[in-house]
């Protein structure tokens, strides 16, 4: 626990500083893969994250409770929570760091896909899409949970820099709060458990 909290203060602090060399050349090449599949893939998967961060902690809810499981309802609450503080999180240090767009910093380097209105850093989408994988994965240690979660909150990073909307260092400290959410989570959802469904 306090290995991953010092590498998330790490990156954290490596990304405020913005090795920015190194952050809008590695932007530039992953922004510039055009190719049709890519492209598409890249917007489809940087669009689902809305959806799919806050469905799956709701069609959770709604199974457990149309089952009255109560072991599932404690999940949900665990993964939606996860999912809900992520993006708090984000959405205030976006406005602390008040990082500005990489197209609007380098309209020469990087080509807008899309627009968005809030400040770079951190990604949210990343953050919620890493602390919906991390929550699942520690809620169902399982591979057949773990891989799909990984390898699509992995694309939603990487899309976030095709789109051309983030630079790397936005991605990284978006994975890190995400999954850092979701481990401090464990704890935060304990004394929530007490206090909703009664339990010592």
């Amino acid at each position: 626990m306090k290995r991953l909290l010092l590498g998330m203060v790490v990156i954290l602090f490596a990304s405020a500083l913005g090795a920015q060399n190194w952050d809008i050349n590695v932007l530039h090449k992953v922004n510039g893969w055009d190719n049709k599949f890519v492209r598409n893939y890249n917007k489809v998967i940087s669009k689902s994250e809305p959806y799919v961060a806050i469905g799956v902690p709701v069609a959770m809810a709604v199974a457990g409770w149309i089952r009255h499981d109560k072991d599932l309802l404690k999940d949900a609450l665990y993964v939606g929570t996860s999912v809900a503080g992520a993006f708090v999180v984000t959405y205030g240090m976006k406005y602390l760091v008040d990082r500005e767009r990489p197209y609007d910093r380098w309209p020469d380097r990087v080509h807008a896909y899309s627009r968005e209105s809030s400040p770079s850093f951190p990604s949210g989408h990343t953050a919620t899409a890493f602390a919906l994988a991390t929550s699942l994965s520690i809620t169902y240690p399982k591979w057949y949970v773990i891989a799909p979660s990984a390898l699509w909150a992995c694309s939603v990073g990487v899309s976030r820099m095709n789109e051309g909307v983030h630079y790397p260092s936005d991605v990284l400290a978006g994975a890190a709060i995400g999954a850092g959410c979701a481990v401090v989570n464990v704890y935060v959802n304990r004394w929530l458990n007490k206090w909703l469904f009664g339990e010592r």
